[in-house]
């Protein structure tokens, strides 16, 4: 291996539970076995795990189909399964000479951008300090987490906010492959995605398993995250042989490895793209979504619709006539300022009223 790199590892609740959710201790002793090999050949690792609630649920007699759907329980559930996940880790970690550090994240680590980078700054130290980072959605507490979030698109932002140089995503398939390989014995695996496109995303389908939040359909998306910070992105089984290794130097059939791009956006657009979440959508002509292509901000004149309810300096959508979200962006106004400004020329607004609805800075097009 070359020069110290810096890596995030995912692996999935499915790698690492079995099918009533009890935690699988010899999964979790060998993907220890597999960051202690990289850290011995002097690289960091961030590891994002899930299991939290899986591993919870038969600590109270709630596992396999016993598993309740509403979230309070399922919240209540991850306070017992956390400590149990993080036990299990820190005694794997142990046998190697590791120390494991436990970070709970929540959608304000990623929607307040000083929190934002508040997270980021502590993750980097606790490298410095030789610690592996356990990272996971801090389910007992983010409502929003368990409805929403999953593990996979963390770790994209956390490979961003740590400057690593590959995101590892650990599955229970070898990759993406041209179809469910669980349906289509003939399916093959693809093994390198230059870009990812409509036609890649199609591929992919919903969640892997019932303890499992993503599936193949949101490490597509996190490899896209990771791919315009300009971090490359392996898919593989968490069961493969050396899989961490072989996937930092990218060995071939390892799995699937997705390219970063050449361009990349820059850390603030890129948490404006992907970290926050969408208060409400602008509607904008043809002549605006033109503008907007070509690096100018939005204004008022070319807004024909405001939808939802917000504050200034909220992240909206931008949507053309067409229903298609093409850019997003932190509005300067509130949505009922914008409304009453909506389709007026500069000109034509009396002073005080907004003009700029989402300056050309705080604009990002979001990536096809």
């Amino acid at each position: 291996m070359s020069a110290r790199r810096t890596i995030v590892v995912k692996i999935g609740t499915s790698s690492i539970t079995d099918a009533d959710g009890v935690i699988a201790r010899g999964a979790i002793e060998k993907l220890c076995g597999d960051v202690a090999a990289v850290r011995e050949a002097g690289h960091r690792v961030v590891v994002v795990s899930s299991g939290a609630i899986a591993a919870g649920l038969p600590e109270i007699g709630l596992g396999g189909r016993r598993r309740p759907a509403d979230t309070i329980t399922l919240q209540a559930v991850a306070t017992v399964g956390q400590s149990a996940l993080m036990g299990v880790y820190r005694e794997a970690f142990s046998a190697h000479g590791l120390i494991a550090g436990q970070v709970l994240l929540v959608p304000f680590d990623f929607i307040v951008r000083a929190q934002y980078v508040h997270a980021g700054q502590t993750l980097v130290r606790l490298l410095e300090l030789g610690v592996v980072p356990i990272v996971n959605e801090n389910d007992a507490i983010a409502d929003q987490e368990i409805r929403w979030g999953d593990n996979d698109r963390i770790a994209a932002l956390v490979a961003n906010l740590v400057d690593a140089d590959r995101l590892i995503l650990l599955t229970d398939t070898s990759g993406v492959h041209t179809a469910d390989p669980r349906v289509h014995a003939d399916a093959s695996l693809i093994e390198e995605i230059i870009e990812i496109d409509h036609q890649t995303e199609a591929l992919a389908g919903g969640a892997g398993s019932a303890r499992g939040s993503g599936g193949m359909a949101s490490k597509l998306t996190a490899a896209k995250i990771a791919a315009w910070s300009g971090v490359s992105t392996v898919i593989a089984h968490a069961g493969r042989p050396d899989v961490i290794t072989d996937a930092l130097d990218a060995v071939p059939g390892v799995g699937t490895v997705v390219r970063a791009r050449e361009s990349r956006l820059p850390a603030r657009k890129l948490w404006i793209a992907f970290a926050v979440i969408a208060r409400g959508s602008v509607v904008v002509d043809a002549g605006a979504r033109a503008a907007l292509e070509r690096g100018n901000s939005l204004l008022a004149a070319g807004v024909t619709a405001i939808h939802g309810a917000f504050d200034a300096g909220a992240p909206v959508e931008v949507v053309d006539t067409d229903g298609e979200i093409f850019a997003k962006g932190l509005v300067r106004h509130s949505a009922d300022e914008l409304r009453a400004a909506a389709g007026h020329r500069s000109g034509d607004l009396p002073a005080g009223a907004p003009h700029v609805v989402v300056h050309a800075d705080d604009m990002v097009a979001l990536p096809r």
